[in-house]
């Protein structure tokens, strides 16, 4: 099989089993940055992770792919494509819950940053957000279940806490944000 299909070159494209639409409609922005969300966390994997962080990313790798297949469907309950539940959101906070509870309570904002992995982790996060941005907007268009927004809302948070995770692990203290005084 051959990865070009040259049906791309006016700027369309096919839905799963659906009509073809325009490569920047709502719905293709929204699996497409999925999709670089998950471009970015396979990017963080080649960092130096703990283990258990490396292997939750692997799930959640897979995960993302159905989440991407569940938006490239046009109503994807019917399809047999509807992927997402709650049971997947409830097994994200109990993750979060899991790091979190390894972690020195946050007591102000911190930046970005760290180690490389954290740092990867941290950019995820923001394409995470992004990514659910993405559905807000396709769900002014299109229904987009509740647990899809759901899920890359808590997804964004694991991030962040696996972000510091990896820096605690390396035993690099997360970077605190410098409040200015009053009047810098």
């Amino acid at each position: 099989m051959k990865i070009y299909t040259k049906t791309g070159d006016h700027g369309e494209t096919g839905l799963f089993g659906g009509p073809r639409v325009r490569k920047d409609s709502a719905r293709i922005e929204a699996y497409g940055t999925v999709d670089e969300l998950n471009a970015a966390i396979g990017l963080a994997r080649c960092e130096s992770l703990p283990e258990s962080v490396d292997q939750l990313l692997a799930r959640v790798q897979n995960e993302l792919f159905n989440v991407g297949a569940e938006l490239a469907t046009p109503d994807p309950q019917s399809r047999g494509m509807r992927f997402t539940t709650t049971a997947h959101v409830e097994r994200l906070e109990a993750d979060i819950d899991h790091y979190e509870s390894q972690l020195p309570k946050l007591t102000q904002f911190i930046l970005p940053g760290g180690t490389r992995g954290a740092a990867t982790l941290h950019l995820a996060r923001n394409i995470c957000r992004r990514a659910e941005r993405r559905l807000v907007t396709l769900k002014q268009h299109e229904p987009v279940s509740a647990e899809l927004l759901a899920y890359l809302n808590r997804l964004s948070d694991l991030l962040f806490v696996l972000a510091r995770a990896t820096n605690a692990a390396h035993n690099h203290p997360d970077i605190a944000w410098e409040k200015p005084a009053p009047g810098e």
